[in-house]
């Protein structure tokens, strides 16, 4: 008897379907509209996006749909019609296109006639299905309705008249971004979308509702009126202001970067982007950029040829004698620094270091990658956030811990200020730098206490005086019962005076509750830095070190004092310095002042690189816009000086032979210790300064954004007391306070802890001062 053919098993929670004649196997209580796209069946759509909630409001992807053999009685939104075993659907029917082109008529009655100055020309949704399913004349003589504009802000441009309440942006900034700033207000045809209080949009995430936007009702506003869709070439490239390394489309016009845009990897950042990688475009052409070398001669620095300065830094390179040292920008590419740091080991020195905001040196920290994956983070059970405030220091990162929360997930937060989360906390501990450290060696305790012994001596002797109080008790058990946890340790933690003991608390905890460490590496290529050597390996000063005893000849690579946790210091060294070579972007009022020379070099858009996001992946970049004036990529330059100074290894002539080299040497021997930095106490009766890098201040390239030092959020230094503490000092809100000499304006909130005074890094205005962790004199100015 011959084999008879059998229909292939259908898996659990599946259906079989079909589509178009198609027939199709697919998940049991999903839509129509997803197995459409399953199958490659284009259904038109407005409202649905399959990210967002189903809203099913724009009807535009009606389908006939019959079940049991009897057809229903009406056209069905694919997008919110469950499929069912054995239904047939029919997407190009003349009952459903039918239906398709009364909506798309209906859309238009109000759309004005703006295409040609609209900015979404070219690439607008309506645009396209209108062409397919529009009328070639339209019925509707009425007068058309007109919305007025609102403003949201520097970053969104609104031209409300073209919207078709399809409620995307909404539905974005309710369940994505999870600040619920704008919705629909009125019924009918006087229905509007808007913000509910007339305010900007305050959400680091703002930028995406252009992205989800099917028509021009929300454009990007610094692009606006720029450039036409078909005239931008996309180029492939990676958002270098934090470590996620977001995906990025940057649309270039002979060579300028006009915009980026969000390139899907659903394993970094998923199809969006944070304002701080949108926008920052604007920040490469600040009127201080670098773009001729310069050479200090009779004190002036005066412009000079490329062979002229290269020859002058390399005289003065070899005549140091090993004592020089570097301090390198987290932004800078694997490939620049594996060449920066075999350069100086080349004149005999080992002073080179990426950790600029780094306190606690003690146990030689190195960035290494995620335990937990970030794609994984969204499906953690209990989640534990250390002097982290993701919003801010990772954006998208936020955005899984919130999908984690929607889905379950328990977080704690031990925190020295109350941050404004964009998800629910289970429980939190608000408490100063010092009383952090006890609450997170107070969570060992709770699992020494459980019959767990730390590996660490240093550790052990740290917890043998403590007690572990109810909270503790249960934070930990939290952890040990979860089946997926992840303890985050953020910039406060990492940047703590005794962060040593935080990291070794921290892995001992998740040691022995079988939960993952993630530290947020500091700047956008941390792990890729450690790994190529931008750090001491053999007895170097690192840049804790190389501040407080600055050598005589410093190399400061695209580095400036904010990108420190010591400005002062910085600028000191730098000024004090027999010899200062400045290799970077933006010749600003600093470097003209204090560098002996300037080599001007390219930022990310605008070289080839490789990038180590957060998760160890390596990501490659090309250039995708051009160099101002003379630039030159900073490997090239590095290996011309390389080549001057007669060092080994700088015989190469493209970037493939670096990364040849840099497989060929293999990773960085840089390895942590055990060892702990003796607890630093703050002064009796002083408040502690609370130091958190402001958003729009990460970056030299942010920093000079202009669009985002429009936003709301990009506020002038200030230090925010609890008001109890303001009260005892005789402060007000609004009051001047003077601030170990610094005067600044203040803010009273309950979000900060009695004895801690928050003031943001990286600005101007808080340059001068001591510090996260340490003491400060207030009074009153």
């Amino acid at each position: 008897m011959s084999a008879q053919p059998t229909a292939p098993a259908v898996p659990p929670d599946h259906v079989t379907i079909e589509i178009d004649g198609k027939s199709m196997v697919v998940p049991k209580n999903s839509m129509i509209i997803a197995a459409a796209d399953k199958a490659g069946i284009a259904i038109p759509r407005f409202c649905y996006h399959e990210k967002l909630p189903i809203a099913a409001n724009c009807r535009m992807c009606m389908v006939e749909v019959e079940m049991g053999g009897k057809p229903m009685p009406k056209p069905q939104p694919a997008c919110a019609t469950p499929v069912a075993d054995g239904m047939k659907i029919q997407t190009q029917s003349q009952r459903a296109l039918s239906a398709q082109r009364n909506v798309m008529e209906f859309l238009l009655i109000n759309h004005p006639l703006d295409c040609p100055i609209c900015d979404q020309g070219g690439e607008c949704e309506l645009q396209d299905l209108s062409m397919g399913y529009g009328r070639s004349v339209s019925r509707f003589v009425e007068k058309k309705r007109v919305v007025p504009d609102e403003d949201l802000g520097s970053l969104v441009e609104t031209e409300m008249t073209r919207c078709i309440q399809c409620t995307r942006c909404v539905r974005f900034m309710a369940d994505i971004a999870g600040t619920y700033e704008l919705g629909g207000m009125e019924r009918g045809e006087r229905l509007q979308i808007g913000t509910y209080v007339g305010k900007p949009l305050m959400s680091e995430l703002s930028g995406n509702v252009i992205d989800v936007c099917p028509v021009g009702a929300l454009t990007n506003k610094p692009f606006r009126f720029k450039a036409r869709a078909w005239e931008l070439i996309a180029r492939e490239s990676i958002g270098y202001h934090d470590a996620l390394g977001t995906n990025l489309w940057l649309h270039t016009r002979r060579g300028e970067v006009l915009r980026a845009v969000p390139r899907d990897n659903e394993a970094v950042n998923e199809c969006w982007a944070s304002d701080r990688d949108r926008y920052s475009s604007d920040g490469l052409r600040a009127k201080d950029r670098a773009q001729k070398p310069m050479i200090r001669r009779n004190g002036e620095l005066v412009e000079a040829s490329w062979a002229e300065a290269l020859a002058f830094v390399a005289d003065h390179l070899r005549d140091a004698r090993g004592d020089v040292g570097a301090l390198v920008a987290p932004l800078t590419s694997n490939e620049e620094g594996f060449l920066l740091g075999r350069l100086l080991r080349g004149i005999g020195s080992d002073h080179v270091d990426h950790r600029l905001r780094t306190l606690d040196f003690a146990d030689a920290p190195v960035a290494t990658p995620f335990e937990m994956p970030i794609a994984a983070i969204d499906k953690a059970k209990a989640i534990l956030l250390v002097g982290c405030n993701p919003r801010h220091e990772i954006p998208l990162l936020a955005q899984r811990i919130r999908k984690a929360v929607r889905a379950g997930a328990k977080v704690h937060a031990i925190n020295p200020v109350d941050f404004d989360f964009n998800f629910d906390l289970a429980g939190k501990a608000i408490v100063t730098p010092a009383a952090m450290l006890d609450a997170l060696l107070g969570l060992a305790k709770a699992a020494n206490d459980a019959g767990h012994l730390p590996e660490s001596s240093a550790l052990a002797q740290a917890i043998a005086g403590l007690s572990a109080d109810a909270k503790a008790q249960a934070l930990f058990k939290l952890l040990a019962d979860a089946p997926e946890s992840v303890i985050l340790l953020g910039e406060t933690a990492l940047n703590h005076p005794n962060a040593s003991s935080l990291r070794a608390a921290a892995r001992f905890v998740a040691k022995v509750t079988h939960s993952a460490v993630d530290e947020i590496p500091g700047g956008a290529n941390a792990v890729g830095l450690a790994r190529a050597g931008a750090q001491p390996r053999q007895g170097g000063r690192d840049a804790g070190a190389l501040l407080a005893n600055p050598p005589k000849h410093l190399v400061v690579y695209h580095t400036g004092s904010q990108d420190t946790s010591a400005p002062a210091a910085f600028d000191r060294a730098r000024t004090e310095a027999q010899f200062c070579v400045y290799v970077g972007a933006y010749a600003c009022n600093g470097v003209q002042r204090t560098a002996h020379a300037v080599l001007p070099i390219g930022l990310p858009p605008e070289i080839d690189g490789s990038y180590t996001n957060l998760d160890g992946t390596t990501q490659t970049i090309d250039a995708a816009a051009k160099l101002p004036g003379d630039a030159r990529p900073g490997w090239k330059v590095l290996r011309a000086l390389g080549a001057a100074l007669s060092i080994p290894g700088f015989e190469f002539t493209a970037i493939d032979d670096v990364r040849a080299q840099m497989a060929a040497d293999g990773a960085s021997p840089v390895t942590a210790t055990n060892a702990l930095r003796p607890r630093i106490e703050p002064a009796h009766g002083r408040l502690v300064r609370i130091a958190t890098t402001a958003i729009y201040a990460s970056d030299a390239v942010v920093r000079r954004s202009p669009a985002l030092q429009a936003h709301p959020l990009a506020r002038p230094a200030c230090v925010t007391l609890h008001p109890e503490d303001a009260l005892a000092l005789g402060l007000g809100a609004g009051a001047t306070a003077r601030v170990s000499g610094v005067e600044l304006p203040v803010e009273l909130s309950t979000r900060v802890p009695r004895g801690g005074a928050w003031i943001e890094a990286g600005l101007k205005g808080s340059a001068h001062l001591p510090p996260h962790g340490a003491s400060l004199d207030i009074t009153k100015a």
